[in-house]
């Protein structure tokens, strides 16, 4: 099961309901927001990610876009080209150490927001002027955005062969650290670990809660067992596959007996160091 939203221009998900109207992924859809009325693609968001989160914000669904609405949108896309490049050549005009990352239109075009990165704050006074002397019509907004943003609102492919998690479906982002790495038993090399923002991988943290789960009732490291093939001691915790290795006392040889093979023992609990990897 699933639920229905669209991905606002800003890059955030949201939700909608639609009544009786029958809706297709891909559609176009008009709807209402706390930013006024805009025109987005419809998503899909996985129930799980709503009922679990409960971040995913609402807005209100106006109706599927028409021809017109589709012309309007194919009008934005073209100004919004236009005020790329337009900002972009103003910020090398005024040497401002920022990278411009989107411009972004409302639908009505009553608004428009350049976001950018940098690896500091930045005093865009004088560049803010000139834009608004350059586009009169509409209210600018200049909103600085971190790297983790810059990959949701532009999108991509991760290593896994799928569209981002944070431009697709993810509510909202996660801490992550290298610790939950070290919990799965995965390689310190910062290449597989980060993303395409260059941080490292938001999908690290879906499982951690199901790895610490399964190692609180393991063994700890270094305990002294007798299994079928002998007596020896713990030396590797096997997560995935609920086993244990154990190097053998009589001749050092390693064996890999699974938890339900183990005689009784006291599991490690939640305050056992995670195992080397």
């Amino acid at each position: 099961m699933a639920h229905t939203g669209v991905r606002l221009p800003n890059g955030t998900l949201s939700l909608f309901d639609t009544g009786d109207e029958l809706i297709n992924f891909g559609d176009y859809v008009v709807y209402e927001s706390d930013d006024g009325v805009g025109c987005e693609r419809v998503h899909f968001i996985p129930s799980a990610v709503v009922l679990q989160r409960q971040t995913t914000s609402m807005v209100r669904f106006v109706r599927v876009a028409t021809p017109a609405d589709h012309q309007q949108l194919l009008d934005r896309d073209r100004e919004e080209a236009r005020a790329y490049i337009l900002c972009r050549e103003k910020i090398s005009t005024h040497s401002l150490p920022m990278k411009l990352v989107e411009a972004v239109y409302t639908y009505d075009f009553s608004r428009l927001t350049f976001y950018f990165s940098s690896n500091g704050r930045v005093d865009f006074r004088e560049l803010l002027k000139d834009l608004t002397t350059t586009f009169r019509r509409c209210r600018i907004l200049l909103r600085q955005i971190g790297i983790r943003d810059e990959a949701k609102l532009l999108t991509g492919v991760g290593s896994c062969g799928k569209s981002l998690c944070c431009s697709t479906w993810l509510p909202s982002f996660m801490p992550v650290s290298i610790g939950h790495a070290k919990n799965q038993g995965l390689p310190s090399n910062p290449g597989k670990l980060s993303g395409v923002c260059g941080r490292l991988k938001c999908c690290l943290t879906y499982e951690d809660d199901q790895y610490n789960e399964i190692r609180m009732e393991m063994p700890p490291l270094g305990l002294e067992l007798t299994v079928a093939q002998g007596s020896g001691t713990v030396v590797t915790q096997q997560i995935i596959r609920e086993a244990v290795e154990i190097e053998l006392d009589e001749d050092g040889s390693v064996v890999s007996v699974p938890l339900r093979e183990l005689p009784p023992y006291e599991p490690q609990g939640p305050q056992t160091n995670v195992a080397p990897y």
